[in-house]
């Protein structure tokens, strides 16, 4: 007797980097769940090859409005989108997933042409986009991001969300080639925010105590601004190194072999979390209650309005106690 396929199930988690990362934990407890399922996943392109290193993501599919939303008036955006809105109306899906809640996101889930899931009114972040659902479930929002998606998803398939959570991320094999011979951690210190950026001061002193330890610093900085304050604050450490431009997928070889993550409420951030590298969130204007670093071997600092000082990474990192 022919074996019948399992179901086709497709997420649609656009962007932040941050808030893609939140739901990996979903996908692979829902793996867990329904090894047979074909699971797919609809996000930004810059975010596709992230989410392709989970074992349990068949296919992505890029979605591009962020490149159509700043150049309206491009015909490849068009053509991409247009393209991206044919495969998923093919896709045959059982159940379309919208884990954002926003009104661009519910639009994607539209595309599909199946039955969609999403927030009901009260619990999405734009409460219009429940409109565009089949079915509408609720999820208290006073819960942490990552655990709304899992009972989201858990919902939708009928089964308790169970244990800490599981990103499920495969880590590329090897650190860049350009990464530093020796240990080495990663200092996230851009943010999209002057707010929510630590002073430059303390960047350093945490730097030259790393580098007393044997560790060199690294870094990374996204735009040529970032990367020039990386240049500028990697040359008041000996030992320390700035970051050429790299992929997302370059961050994450970096990140995934590094001895720790130290950084600002940014996605890359939350992306040592996911990778399993003991990561220490620093928040200077926000509050990580809801959105802070979770799961595994995190730590976090501050909050808003109350950055943390070097004395306190440091001992939080353990930097303050006699070396070994």
């Amino acid at each position: 007797m022919r074996r019948m396929a399992g179901p086709r199930i497709l997420f649609v988690k656009l962007s932040s980097l941050g808030d893609v990362i939140h739901h990996l934990p979903a996908v692979t407890d829902l793996a867990r769940r329904r090894p047979d399922a074909h699971l797919a996943w609809a996000a930004e392109e810059a975010y596709c090859d992230l989410v392709g290193l989970h074992p349990a993501v068949s296919e992505t599919f890029p979605t591009n409005l962020r490149h159509l939303r700043r150049n309206p008036f491009r015909g490849a955006a068009w053509r991409s989108m247009f393209a991206t809105r044919r495969a998923l109306r093919q896709g045959r899906w059982d159940y379309v997933i919208d884990a954002q809640g926003l009104l661009k996101s519910a639009l994607v889930t539209r595309f599909a042409r199946a039955n969609t899931f999403g927030l009901d009114r009260r619990s999405a972040r734009e409460g219009m986009a429940a409109r565009f659902y089949d079915v509408k479930i609720p999820v208290p929002r006073a819960m942490h991001a990552v655990e709304r998606n899992r009972r989201l998803v858990a919902e939708v398939f009928g089964y308790p969300v169970e244990g800490p959570p599981h990103y499920g991320l495969t880590p590329p094999e090897a650190p860049p080639a350009w990464a530093p011979g020796t240990r080495y951690v990663v200092l996230l210190h851009a943010a999209s925010r002057a707010a929510k950026r630590w002073p430059e001061e303390r960047w350093v002193a945490l730097a030259a105590l790393l580098a007393e330890r044997g560790y060199a610093a690294v870094f990374p900085g996204g735009s040529a601004e970032e990367r020039a304050t990386a240049a500028r604050l990697a040359a008041r450490v000996p030992g320390s190194l700035a970051a050429p431009a790299m992929s997302l997928l370059e961050a994450a070889a970096l990140i995934a072999h590094a001895q720790a993550v130290v950084g600002v409420d940014t996605g890359l951030t939350h992306l040592g979390a996911a990778l399993g590298v003991p990561t220490f969130g620093i928040y200077c204007a926000t509050d990580p209650k809801l959105t802070g670093l979770h799961g595994g071997d995190v730590t976090n600092l501050g909050g808003a309005k109350a950055a943390p000082t070097v004395e306190e990474v440091a001992t939080a990192m353990g930097l303050t106690t006699p070396a070994a």
